[in-house]
């Protein structure tokens, strides 16, 4: 039987290249991807849910996942813990869901170090000064907090190569296109593929 099994996509890129929209744009075009909810130790802000905009964890309970090898990937921020629960994850990919993760370079890298099977692809903006462009033009952060972005980004960047796939996103229709092929491709590949080729094999 062939693998229905949901990928595990794991999306980054620096603030700016348009994560976000490339991102809303795939959950409208596909039913299958779900987004993947993190879990964080913080407070919720008015209006949010409990396992729909994060899973509101204690410390402690957060520390003992992460101890128990319950957490895919986290990080300490602001003093407060952010990461990416294993088991809802695991729990829609079993149902034959793609999950996506739409996190930075440091948390795709401990994804990397525990999965076999997930998919990692970088989005990078058609150049620096576009970047910057789109920085300024949200016109929500001052000259040194952009300035600061645009460090972190080329260290970002500078990490693109370590994952499976690089788009570029110049024009989001594209952009969108070209993720959506690259899932395609990954569900017919052949190491996905292996189990339902040796039950070919063995019933021939």
């Amino acid at each position: 039987m062939k693998n229905n099994r949901g990928l595990l996509i794991v999306l980054s890129g620096p603030s700016g290249v348009g994560k976000d929209t490339i991102l809303n744009s795939l959950l409208e075009k596909s039913q299958n991807i779900k987004l993947s909810v993190s879990a964080t130790t913080r407070s919720p802000r008015a209006g949010e849910v409990d396992g729909d905009d994060y899973f509101f964890l204690t410390e402690k309970e957060f520390k003992t996942l992460v101890n128990d090898g319950g957490m895919l990937e986290y990080a300490e921020y602001n003093g407060n813990y952010y990461g990416t629960p294993k088991k809802a994850v695991e729990e829609s990919r079993a149902l034959g869901q793609d999950v996506i993760l739409e996190i930075e370079v440091n948390g795709a890298m401990q994804i990397k170090e525990k999965s076999e099977d997930a998919l990692f692809i970088f989005i990078m903006p058609p150049s620096r000064q576009e970047l910057m462009r789109r920085l300024v033009d949200r016109k929500t952060e001052d000259e040194a907090t952009i300035n600061a972005r645009l460090e972190v980004a080329e260290y970002e960047m500078s990490r693109a190569g370590e994952y499976d796939y690089v788009v570029v996103n110049e024009k989001l229709d594209k952009a969108v296109e070209d993720i959506q092929s690259i899932i395609d491709a990954a569900k017919c590949s052949a190491k996905r593929a292996k189990k339902f080729i040796d039950e070919v094999l063995n019933n021939a």
